[in-house]
């Protein structure tokens, strides 16, 4: 069965070459006057672009978004993205494992997972020059690797992933406990992994210590949904992903979600959509 290309931090192919588990470049030597065009694909690693001026299409989990300057794109690994970026575009291109930033830091886990919980971001061009100050002192210890220059970059990544919160301004989270919003965060991280084989709220609230009631309440309090609701976003997410990315039938991508019943996932896909996952596919391919 098809499956959507995976790329690792080294052994990149498209972009450069990448060694152990981080790397920044520069975007305008990256590029080297030509424009980046990369197919529907996912990564293991955390992706972030951030350009001071930029052009093209960036497509992260078949949301589109226009590139401009003084633009972020921040991706979690797993996420299925498609990008079309204009040689002239300057910034930064940063990619890490989840174990360099915050191998076992609770507070710097927190700040990856609220500032990749925000996919695309837009600063002025006073809000761009202090992330840029901050890229370029990330740039300059990657390149002189003076004493100790893995924790000045991991520092500077606090700053940077700060910065990026406080872009998003408050939300609804802030009416949650750490400990829940903690439990929320993994919640979602499992849904990522375990979504095909499992879609009852009471096995992800068994999974997490709490009860249905308690993992349910959390998001609805959180994000306004239902723990269900959740689980179907992410169910529909799936199967975009294997519709658009791959050239599966209908009844191959409902087998690989966990459906036994043909019939009942294209009613459930169409309820969701709009779309019964033939003509999704044909009207978004």
């Amino acid at each position: 069965m098809e499956k959507i290309p995976i790329r690792h931090i080294n052994t990149t192919r498209e972009e450069p070459t990448l060694s152990g588990s981080f790397s920044i470049r520069d975007v305008r030597n990256l590029l080297d006057g030509k424009d980046m065009v990369q197919e529907l694909h996912r990564h293991d690693f955390y992706y972030l672009l951030v350009l001071e001026n930029g052009a093209g299409n960036h497509n992260i989990d078949f949301s589109p978004y226009s590139i401009t300057d003084h633009t972020v794109f921040f991706m979690r690994p797993g996420q299925v993205h498609q990008l079309v970026l204009e040689a002239e575009s300057t910034g930064y291109l940063l990619q890490f494992k989840g174990e360099f930033y915050s191998p076992k830091n609770k507070v710097s886990n927190q700040l990856l997972r609220k500032a990749s919980h925000t996919h695309h971001y837009q600063f002025d061009a006073d809000g761009f020059k202090r992330l840029l100050s901050i890229l370029t002192y990330i740039f300059q210890e990657s390149i002189d690797k003076n004493e100790r220059f893995e924790e000045v970059i991991k520092a500077n990544l606090d700053i940077l992933f700060i910065e990026l919160i406080r872009r998003q301004g408050s939300t609804p989270t802030a009416k949650v406990s750490l400990y829940l919003q903690e439990r929320l965060d993994k919640f979602f991280e499992l849904l990522e992994t375990h979504i095909l084989t499992h879609k009852q709220v009471a096995r992800y609230a068994e999974m997490l210590n709490l009860s249905a009631y308690q993992l349910n309440a959390t998001a609805k309090a959180a994000l306004g949904k239902t723990c269900s609701e959740l689980i179907n976003e992410q169910i529909i997410l799936e199967a975009k992903r294997c519709l658009l990315a791959t050239s599966n039938q209908i009844n191959q991508t409902a087998y690989r979600l966990g459906y036994e019943d043909v019939s009942y996932f294209i009613r459930f896909f169409k309820k969701h959509t709009g779309y019964s996952p033939e003509a999704f596919r044909n009207n978004f391919r």
